[in-house]
């Protein structure tokens, strides 16, 4: 399975190309800037040797994940948008973007999703675990393992916004497990770790919120103990100290993998410039992704498209 985490600065495009070829995006990236997220989620498509996305998942309606809906329908076809239901924040911005999105759904086809749905994709099993602020009433299977760091926790502010209600998924190919969760914060994340653990561990961690501390609380991070990590960062958006630090200290964390460097992070907050894709901005940012091939035994390889950088890990 091919999983390309595409840079559209600071907002979120990964997509998922299985064995047979079937591909699932979560996320458009933002509207605007000459179509450049399109351009650049159209280019790692042709990479990964698609000619269709047969699904885009939206995980919620702000503008960095939802944007690029109406640029990306018209550079690629798409079989089916995939989300959690009408927008459910209160805000100008956000109903002006879920109604961009909903010209697009006028001429597409949709697909509603909640907790414990799957979404069909050949060879790889695309579970939900959070959609319109509900969660999985169970665990799946690898979960169900108290957590003891959630007397830790400390209590988690209320969030009425889109990122509460995120499309959150469990990517499992094989053995090989990777967790996205969109911009969900900390007090939904702690439902799916609290008291019990409902997701188990994985090999890869799609850092929530670009690496934001409103999300990536230590209570998930260090329950689902990841192997490796990847940051959809941008230079001056995520990517900050609070939660960098909870990710880099995760226990059994091999590596982290950013996006682009945080300048907000400075020197004590980033990761090895080879780990990184984007260590520019502006002008000499070229929108470099960072590629993760995962084999069936959980074994996988991680590319740095900037300068080729890889590393493998074996189960």
């Amino acid at each position: 399975m091919q999983i390309y985490f595409v840079d559209v600065e600071g907002g979120q495009a990964t997509l998922f190309v299985s064995p047979a070829g079937q591909s699932l995006l979560v996320d458009t990236g933002w509207a605007g800037f000459d179509g450049r997220d399109a351009k650049r989620i159209a280019a790692a498509a042709k990479a990964a040797g698609v000619k269709k996305i047969d699904y885009v998942v939206i995980t919620h309606y702000h503008r960095d994940h939802v944007g690029g809906a109406p640029q990306l329908e018209k550079r690629i076809k798409v079989g089916t948008f995939v989300d959690h239901g009408p927008n459910l924040e209160n805000s100008d911005v956000t109903r002006t973007d879920y109604a961009a999105y909903e010209k697009v759904l006028a001429h597409a086809k949709h697909m509603v999703v909640k907790p414990g749905d799957t979404i069909p994709m050949e060879g790889v099993d695309i579970r939900v675990l959070t959609a319109a602020g509900e969660h999985i009433a169970t665990a799946v299977a690898g979960g169900g393992e108290g957590n003891p760091l959630c007397g830790e926790e400390p209590e988690a502010a209320e969030d009425d916004s889109e990122n509460a209600r995120s499309l959150g998924l469990l990517v499992t190919y094989g053995s090989f497990r990777a967790l996205d969760l969109g911009d969900l914060t900390k007090k939904k994340e702690l439902e799916l770790v609290c008291p019990k653990n409902l997701i188990g561990r994985l090999d890869l961690y799609v850092v929530s919120h670009h690496g934001l501390a409103q999300s990536n609380s230590r209570a998930l991070v260090d329950a689902v103990h990841p192997r490796v990590a990847v940051m959809d960062n941008g230079a001056r958006k995520g990517g900050s100290p609070e939660a960098w630090q909870t990710v880099h200290d995760s226990p059994g964390l091999e590596d982290l993998w950013q996006l682009h460097y945080s300048v907000e992070g400075g020197a004590e907050h980033n990761v090895a410039e080879s780990f990184i894709a984007n260590p520019e901005e502006g002008e000499k940012d070229r929108g470099y992704w960072v590629k993760v091939a995962a084999e069936w035994d959980a074994s996988f390889t991680v590319v740095n498209a900037r300068n080729g950088s890889a590393k493998t890990y074996r189960k």
